[in-house]
């Protein structure tokens, strides 16, 4: 699990040094990622809103972004199909 918080400022704040809003989101490894380098899958969940998912080994991105009900469809397909 990464500890670092990624910050984005928001898209309402201008860039002459106004009112300014960042949020950020904590990503979280999957438990399925090893420490190998390998294939590893983040998370970053903002509740209500959406679901980030990235590639660990490019947190630059590019980041899909689904909403949480999609997420939790895909987890619960994911799990049974892995049963």
């Amino acid at each position: 699990m990464t500890t670092a918080m990624t910050w984005f400022k928001s898209s309402h704040s201008g860039d002459n040094g106004g009112d300014c809003l960042e949020v950020a989101f904590d990503w979280q490894k999957s438990s399925y990622s090893g420490d190998e380098g390998g294939n590893c899958v983040e998370v970053a969940r903002c509740p209500g809103t959406a679901v980030h998912i990235r590639d660990s080994k490019n947190p630059a991105g590019p980041i899909l972004t689904v909403s949480p009900d999609s997420w939790s469809h895909f987890t619960a397909s994911v799990t049974r199909t892995s049963d």
